[in-house]
């Protein structure tokens, strides 16, 4: 485990500690685990109210293009992630993927249509290199720039619109993906709808410095509690959305990766731009051919949850595996086991019994749809 001393902080560290948070290590961070409601409450808190977080670990990337026109960016962009840019909005984000030469995933983003340039939002394991990777491949035609000066902040839950409003009333009028400037309490910021826990929200890019003044802002609401990695991790589960690093890495393409729709449909064969994507033909042949694996939705019975890495059987007394799972914990509001995994594509069928070895015994465990619970997004 990485010395404490050696971590980083995010601009909301001091914060973290003044409202009694567990830290932990986490990508090269300390970061807030939980604080002293606990996981479950903060779990259960975000989907009937409202939760706020510190994903400052993230790192914010702006690509301009040198020739001025965003179009120019959105096309060099498309030299690296099967989404379509060029068909990106201003004003609006779109969720994509870098896939490397056989058609794996190195990182999955947010890309948002500035108007004059592109922001992105990468994972704070890979954001340095993200960052390499942009550089390499656009810096012709494009200056890439780390934002390391600001911080970002989610506030989460069904009543997050009327948290954000009565700071910035305009708020309501936002959409799920819909991107605008905003000033709240004096600072300027920019808000995205969106979110990682199936819940209506917003994530906030603020400059670092007034960071911890928002955020106590925000704190001072009634609806409003500080959420863990605890609890985003079970939200996210219970969300169906994935984790690079656990369910999605650069040995798992898109296609089994169940994330098809990230394809964009200029981007597919027969598309306007199809192709044009590190590990392309490697995608289509998986499109063509169907997966031989995906990732499913899992529903362990009992009360035992199922954790990463462990291996999935098709009967109590079969020797060969079919599968594993890549996430899994206790979902507070599905009040049973949850997990995800990739199964072989003959098991992968919802309704199919597998079994899970845990501790030298087989535990039943059945395929679900996914998510386990019914996003709230507003569309």
């Amino acid at each position: 485990m990485d010395d404490h001393a050696s971590l980083k902080q995010t601009p909301l560290a001091a914060l973290h500690r003044a409202l009694g948070a567990r830290m932990v290590p986490f990508a090269g961070y300390e970061m807030p685990v939980q604080y002293p409601a606990g996981v479950l409450k903060e779990h259960l808190h975000t989907r009937a109210a409202s939760g706020l977080f510190d994903v400052s670990h993230m790192g914010q990337i702006r690509i301009v293009p040198k020739s001025g026109k965003v179009e120019d960016a959105a096309a060099a962009l498309e030299t690296l992630v099967p989404a379509d840019m060029l068909g990106l909005s201003v004003g609006r984000q779109r969720y994509a993927l870098f896939t490397n030469d056989a058609g794996g995933i190195r990182d999955d983003l947010m890309v948002v249509n500035r108007g004059d340039h592109l922001f992105l939002v990468v994972n704070a394991a890979n954001k340095d290199a993200d960052f390499a990777h942009l550089q390499a491949a656009l810096s012709q035609s494009c200056s890439v720039e780390m934002l390391d000066d600001r911080a970002l902040i989610a506030l989460q839950g069904p009543r997050a619109e009327a948290v954000l409003a009565e700071l910035w009333a305009d708020v309501t009028a936002m959409r799920f993906m819909d991107v605008a400037e905003a000033s709240l309490h004096d600072i300027d910021c920019l808000i995205s709808r969106s979110g990682y826990t199936g819940e209506d929200g917003f994530e906030i890019s603020v400059p670092a410095a007034s960071a911890e003044d928002l955020a106590k802002r925000l704190l001072e609401h009634p609806d409003v509690l500080p959420i863990g990695l605890g609890a985003r991790d079970s939200l996210r589960l219970e969300a169906g959305l994935c984790l690079h690093g656990n369910d999605i890495d650069p040995t798992t393409n898109p296609v089994e990766a169940a994330l098809t729709w990230a394809l964009g449909k200029a981007r597919k064969p027969g598309g306007a731009r199809a192709g044009g994507f590190p590990g392309a033909d490697v995608v289509f042949a998986a499109l063509e051919s169907g997966p031989s694996r995906l990732r499913v939705g899992l529903a362990p019975e009992g009360k035992a949850p199922v954790r990463s890495g462990v291996s999935l059987f098709a009967s109590e007394t079969s020797q060969e595996p079919v599968g594993t799972v890549s996430s899994g914990g206790f979902g507070p509001s599905t009040e049973r086991p949850v997990a995800m995994g990739y199964v072989a594509a003959g098991q992968a069928k919802a309704g199919t019994q597998l079994f899970a070895e845990l501790r030298g015994k087989r535990l039943p465990v059945t395929v679900a749809t996914l998510p386990f619970v019914t996003p709230t997004f507003k569309r």
